[in-house]
């Protein structure tokens, strides 16, 4: 249609005559108004796309779901309430581990060889049980020797009392001759100087079972004689074989293979294994430690020594340099534990009401300061700076508590495990109350 009217537009011919100029006139409006058509068909074409354009744009759409936000899981921890319980009042010491009763084992048979030693220190021996053997071979021999002499002299026994025997039947056999002679003497049938000599013959006789007798106790007391010296050897020969004299432990060995026992101890025992500490107590503090009172023992050199102990004895005696008195506070059986170790004892010497939390919720800052984290609504957490007071320690170290004098209340629940890794308005998890 363009091409249509370009060609009717090129086709004017200014050369052309005027006569010409009205159908040239007629030709122009006619072009005119085909394209002024032109133009508004377009501008309609327009006007309808853009109303188009507009309607979809306002029809009502179905819009793609919101995709549900994820908020990370906060730190999961424990918590614990605050509570009002009786916190024990307690007098501070400090002192060394000994023995209950120390018992020296020494050889009872000195002059000879250690030949084994069966016990290390530290270990636990009941009454009775060998702790070492000594050489007794020189006692052996000595023994069968004296075993031998008894035989012999036991022989001689034997002997002396058939010899006894025969001299009974000599004195037997002179009193008949006596007692015939003399009645014939006294009827004159033999002389006086006869009868003498059957007189003497029997007092010879009786003479002679005497002697007898005599040998024969002598023989019978070297026998018994000898028998002791067999028992003597065999006493020394057992305490050749060093046993201990009663349940405890082995505190020292001094016992060596190839040492000859002399007045030397071989070991030392702690009966019954029972230590005690030797704490030192402030003459000032004293009148309020009692005998029976609980104290909880611990150390800083071993941290897992966490016990109870009470204190048994109180010495009447007080040092007049470091005005400090004993007391003796005896420990339970513990693996831990060893003779001369340094210790830490809290005497409780009066218990009070106070507010207490499990004492791993404290939070110790550079500082100095104490923080605990409390549960805020039911999932967040806020840092509370408090003042602590006595801590309460316990065999089981997951149940000590410590008194809180000020930041906290009661009821409030504080964060236990896994406060170490939460912060200030944390979201927090809570597993278990």
């Amino acid at each position: 249609m363009q091409r249509r009217y370009r060609q009717q537009w090129e086709g004017l011919d200014e050369s052309q005559p005027a006569a010409t100029s009205a159908k040239q006139s007629g030709r122009m409006g006619d072009w005119l108004s085909g394209w002024r058509g032109l133009a508004i068909g377009l501008g309609v074409g327009a006007a309808l796309a853009t109303a188009g354009t507009h309607l979809l744009a306002g029809a009502p759409t179905t819009a793609p779901a919101p995709k549900p936000s994820t908020v990370a899981a906060g730190q999961s921890v424990t918590l614990a309430p605050a509570t009002m319980t009786g916190v024990a009042q307690t007098v501070d010491a400090t002192g060394s581990v000994a023995a209950f009763d120390m018992l020296p084992i020494l050889a009872q048979a000195t002059g000879l060889q250690i030949q084994q030693v069966l016990v290390e220190e530290g270990q636990s021996v009941t009454a009775g049980q060998v702790l070492a053997v000594l050489d007794n071979a020189v006692l052996n021999a000595q023994r069968n020797q004296a075993q031998a002499d008894v035989a012999s002299t036991q022989a001689i026994v034997r002997q002396k009392q058939a010899t006894l025997g025969q001299e009974r039947a000599t004195l037997a056999q002179a009193e008949s001759n006596l007692r015939r002679y003399q009645d014939l003497a006294r009827s004159g049938a033999v002389s006086q100087q006869n009868l003498d000599t059957y007189v003497t013959a029997a007092k010879t006789a009786r003479e002679a079972i005497g002697v007898a007798q005599a040998t024969i106790t002598s023989a019978q007391a070297d026998v018994q004689s000898k028998i002791a010296e067999v028992q003597r050897l065999e006493t020394q020969i057992a305490q050749t074989v060093v046993r201990a004299p009663a349940n405890g432990v082995i505190a020292e060995k001094v016992a060596r293979v190839g040492n000859v026992t002399a007045t030397e101890k071989l070991f030392f025992l702690i009966r019954d294994g029972s230590l005690e500490l030797q704490a030192k107590v402030p003459e000032t503090e004293l009148p309020q430690v009692k005998i029976g009172a609980i104290a909880r023992i611990t150390s800083d050199a071993d941290k897992r020594i966490r016990l109870q102990g009470r204190v048994r004895e109180i010495s009447p005696l007080v040092d007049p340099q470091s005005r400090q008195a004993t007391v003796k506070i005896d420990l339970p059986t513990s693996a831990l534990l060893r003779s001369g170790m340094f210790l830490k004892a809290a005497v409780t010497v009066q218990t009070a009401q106070a507010l207490t939390i499990p004492a791993s919720a404290v939070l110790p800052q550079p500082d100095g300061r104490s923080l605990v984290y409390v549960l805020e609504g039911t999932d967040s957490v806020r840092a509370k700076p408090v003042v602590v007071g006595t801590r309460q320690d316990s065999t089981d170290p997951t149940k000590a508590r410590i008194a809180i004098k000020s930041g906290l209340n009661a009821g409030d629940r504080v964060v236990v495990a896994g406060a170490g890794y939460v912060k200030d308005g944390e979201r927090v998890t809570v597993v278990s109350q």
